[in-house]
């Protein structure tokens, strides 16, 4: 019957409609929402099988949310150093566990640092490769070497010297078996400083040595803190320039550190031979002739504390230390699938990977398609109030029609019993 199909079919529109509302109601409410993805009311129309050129018979409205997960939110700077977002394909991979958790995804990258040091967002832990302190991953960019990012896994810091510069000039003046000292800092593997005196002496024309006394501690130069080893035998040309040393490269050992550190060996780059680049051999000029030293430029770090922690543009995340140190400690993986439509969603942004998405990709920052990661940056949310507000019109309009058409058949109803009687 007409009229029964009529309401029917208004009744199908009256649900459909109050779905496509709760839709934009969701979708204005998460306007602000980290990384969130608009959803869209996708109408289908229902067709009975009975309708023909002279009957009709209404079918109705059916809708379905369609939520386009690849979009991509406006990048937003922050003021935390944790905050990271993607540019491009791919998400993030976080754990709802520090170990052994369940694997999940997200856009959304507002990470901050727990109580342990974890990057955490709403209990979902953020998953990376832990790498050297230059950056690259130790062990390969594979799901089972993922783990979840620990500021605190390397709280302290402290290098040891493993290269000394000196640009000096040893005067050509000097008699033959002249010494002269200077002195160079020098730290261990512990990050201890300490102070290592270096005596020049002239042993002949064109030719000096350099030997070394054992360190001593910066604030107590009277007791020995290690064994030093090795003298450097330089030979001059006779415009003044380097000729050679021996041993090549230039070499200092140090063993024994008191305070327990690895033992030492320090490369020292005393110059290029035939330039005046580090040391030279002109004449002092000096009644007194002494060794003029321009510069000594050592490597290594003392002990140090972190004092905070960043994620750079690299997707690397960087530790940085009270002595001055920065260094890399993890690079966050981004995941890419070959549906991401195919996610299945959960509150707080959080998708997983099923059947139809296919299993995830990892990759670097940038690398292979993936999108690229910038720190102290979010994504913003998709939602575009003014449109929303344009559907929500039209949804209104809509219900209301089809409610009209209730009371319309009602009335028709009526109608047709007050004929019958």
């Amino acid at each position: 019957m007409s009229l029964t199909g009529a309401l029917s079919s208004a009744i199908s529109a009256l649900s459909a409609q109050s779905q496509s509302l709760s839709m934009i109601s969701d979708n204005i409410a998460n306007s602000d929402t980290t990384a969130y993805k608009t959803t869209s009311g996708m109408f289908d129309a229902l067709v009975t099988a009975s309708s023909n050129t002279t009957s009709y018979a209404s079918g109705g409205v059916t809708v379905s949310g369609r939520v386009n997960i690849t979009q991509q939110g406006l990048l937003a700077a922050t003021s935390n150093a944790t905050d990271v977002a993607i540019q491009g394909s791919g998400f993030f991979v976080v754990t709802d566990a520090k170990s052994g958790g369940t694997v999940a995804y997200t856009r959304n990258g507002a990470f901050t640092t727990d109580n342990a040091g974890y990057l955490q967002n709403n209990g979902y832990y953020l998953e990376g490769w832990r790498t050297d302190a230059d950056g690259n991953v130790v062990g390969s960019e594979s799901a089972s070497n993922l783990e979840a990012i620990n500021t605190q896994v390397a709280s302290t810091s402290g290098s040891a010297t493993t290269k000394t510069t000196i640009e000096a000039n040893l005067p050509s003046d000097a008699a033959t078996g002249a010494t002269y000292t200077s002195s160079m800092t020098v730290y261990d593997s512990l990050g201890a400083s300490n102070s290592m005196q270096v005596t020049w002496t002239k042993t002949g024309t064109n030719t000096w040595s350099a030997s070394f006394a054992n360190p001593t501690s910066t604030s107590d130069t009277t007791t020995a803190t290690g064994t030093a080893s090795g003298t450097i035998n330089i030979t001059f040309n006779s415009d003044g320039s380097l000729a050679s040393t021996n041993p090549d490269p230039a070499t200092v050992s140090i063993t024994g550190w008191t305070d327990g550190a690895a033992n030492s060996t320090i490369t020292m780059n005393l110059g290029t031979a035939g330039k005046t680049d580090g040391l030279t051999q002109y004449a002092s000029g000096e009644t007194t002739p002494s060794v003029n030293v321009t510069s000594i430029d050592s490597d290594g770090l003392s002990y140090g504390k972190l004092s905070s922690v960043s994620i750079g543009d690299d997707g690397l995340v960087n530790a940085t230390y009270s002595n001055g140190q920065t260094i890399a400690i993890y690079k966050i993986a981004v995941a890419t699938f070959a549906d991401p439509s195919g996610l299945a969603a959960s509150s707080n942004g959080i998708y997983s990977a099923t059947v139809t998405s296919g299993n995830a990709s990892l990759q670097g920052s940038g690398e292979n398609g993936a999108g690229t990661i910038y720190g102290s940056e979010l994504e913003s949310s998709t939602t575009d109030t003014s449109s929303q507000f344009s559907d929500m019109i039209s949804a209104q309009q809509a219900y209301s029609a089809a409610s009209q058409i209730i009371s319309t058949v009602n009335e028709m109803y009526d109608t047709l019993i007050s004929a019958m009687r």
